[in-house]
């Protein structure tokens, strides 16, 4: 490869990176708001949050088509090749998240006015840290820094904890009054697509460790699955 056209792809690979770092920051929002039109039950926002969910698989075909054009033309290898075939992997990822994002939404949407069956204590920190934990894996995958990556997953402990100790303070409300069933499972659901999320996160940290070593290591168990 040229100097000329190392410098052309290098432009290309950052522009790969800065589409990336966009669709985190529309997964971060979504995050956010869905969040917020269940603590606030604001259904105008639920259906912002399940309607801008296309903006985020639009900018994933994008930089699909991106990655695939730049594997075709340029022929990379090693690091670059690495780098670019784990972008593919971890956009992907992302637009699961906003699904579960989404599906926090939806579920706003199919509670109306019900009323919140409690309130809301460990699930706004499981968003939380399902905030930090993305934004320290993106961080760490544009300095493919493979220490920070481990990190990352490590994180994804609390996020467990927290959905562990939601998932027993509902299934007590149904035991002492069934009538609670459904206005627990929405809770519960929820939760669940936060606890997705905090899972994809600790796929995107696997990535950064493939591209900075080329080893394909599994950083977490796997999700905690109460039923």
């Amino acid at each position: 490869m040229t100097n000329s056209n190392r410098a052309h792809f290098d432009q290309d690979l950052r522009q790969l990176q800065d589409n990336l770092l966009r669709m985190g920051g529309l997964l971060d929002e979504a995050i956010t708001q869905g969040m917020r039109s269940l603590a606030e039950r604001d259904l105008e926002l639920a259906r912002q949050v399940v309607a801008n969910d296309a903006k985020i698989n639009d900018l994933r075909f994008k930089i699909e088509e991106d990655c695939i054009r730049l594997i075709a033309t340029q022929q990379p290898i090693a690091t670059d090749l690495r780098f670019i075939v784990a972008a593919m992997n971890v956009i992907s990822d992302m637009e699961r998240m906003a699904d579960h994002a989404a599906g926090i939404a939806k579920t706003v949407l199919k509670m109306g006015d019900q009323p919140l069956l409690k309130p809301l204590i460990d699930m706004p920190r499981m968003a939380d840290e399902c905030r930090v934990m993305l934004r320290s894996a993106l961080d760490a995958f544009v300095a493919r820094d493979a220490e920070a990556a481990r990190g990352v997953a490590a994180r994804d402990d609390v996020i467990d904890e927290l959905y562990q100790q939601i998932f027993r303070e509902l299934i007590s409300f149904i035991a002492e009054d069934p009538h609670t069933t459904t206005r627990a499972l929405y809770l519960l659901f929820s939760a669940h697509n936060l606890e997705r999320i905090g899972d994809r996160t600790v796929n995107i940290a696997e990535r950064v460790i493939f591209i900075a070593s080329g080893e394909m290591k599994e950083l977490s168990a796997g999700p905690w699955a109460p039923y």
